[in-house]
């Protein structure tokens, strides 16, 4: 297993709300944990030298490739695309949402095929609306599962 310095959150930062990018922000430097943003547009992060960013092409999937390519088991994705959680936890990665679901082994396939349903029904016509908007609870949710990943990855 790698120790806390070894381990690394990193961000699939293009859709990530800023309130959690804050709250990613100062995990870093509280904990000392490397997060790294990736995104198709730059970001101005706060000086840090935990943060680290990597601007990739604008295209579909590129930032979510360049994910999968750079972490390890272990590491900490932040991401809301279902088909992006499904690769890092294959890879023995864990990933969580912005709105504090972690998605592991056993739920990862299910969450994929109702996306996989619900990519459908709006491809037939049918309007479902898009989530609603991140609340207090979500934050708290986030900031929960985050703090017991970064005490788990302790030495």
């Amino acid at each position: 297993m790698k120790t806390k310095n070894q381990l690394k959150i990193w961000v699939d930062a293009d859709a990530c709300p800023v309130v959690i990018k804050e709250v990613l922000f100062k995990a870093a430097n509280r904990t000392q944990t490397e997060i790294t943003l990736v995104a198709n547009h730059v970001l101005h992060l706060p000086p840090s030298r935990y943060l680290n960013f990597i601007q990739v092409s604008a295209g579909f999937d590129v930032a979510d490739n360049e994910i999968v390519k750079r972490i390890s088991a272990g590491d900490l994705v932040i991401t809301s695309d279902i088909p992006l959680a499904d690769e890092v936890i294959t890879k023995g990665g864990l990933a969580l949402s912005p709105r504090g679901e972690l998605f592991n082994k056993g739920n990862i396939k299910s969450k994929l095929s109702m996306r996989d349903f619900m990519d459908v029904i709006r491809s037939s016509g049918v309007q479902t609306g898009g989530p609603s908007p991140l609340n207090q609870a979500d934050r708290q949710t986030f900031a929960n599962h985050l703090d017991r990943w970064l005490n788990q990855a302790k030495p």
